[in-house]
């Protein structure tokens, strides 16, 4: 299981993006399932109709209908991801982000597909392993 952040899912939807590419070729390999949260959702509509265009939305939103990957929330999802980002105040890691660390744990991966590097290569997973596995980054 991959935890799938802002960074790759937008990069994906616009080609123009300059990481555009990179993610494709990587979505384009991946076997695994994905899963991400309803605030990425939420971050990656409002950034692909401020900048992307129709298309890309329209695409957005019947992947993530179709289930191209789940989107999770658990009952102490709020709770997980304030104390993340409360941790990571001085690195100024949002809810999305310390969403994600949450998400990972419970799914228990240490994958996260993102072009953060500033955010994920410093915060830490919860349970299991000392550093993230950054896609498609730490595989180039």
């Amino acid at each position: 299981m991959i935890v799938l952040d802002t960074s790759v899912l937008y990069a994906l939807l616009d080609g123009r993006d300059e990481r555009h590419r990179d993610a494709a070729a990587w979505y384009g390999e991946c076997t695994e399932e994905l899963a991400t949260t309803p605030l990425v959702l939420a971050e990656v509509d409002h950034l692909t109709a401020a900048r992307a265009g129709r298309r890309a939305l329209a695409a957005l939103r019947h992947d993530a209908a179709a289930g191209a990957y789940t989107v999770e929330w658990w009952s102490s999802a709020t709770r997980d991801a304030v104390e993340v980002a409360e941790r990571y105040e001085d690195l100024g890691a949002s809810l999305t982000d310390a969403s994600l660390v949450g998400l990972a744990a419970r799914l228990g991966t240490v994958a996260i597909a993102t072009f953060d590097e500033r955010h994920f290569r410093a915060m830490r997973p919860l349970a299991g392993g000392q550093a993230f596995h950054l896609l498609p980054l730490d595989e180039a």
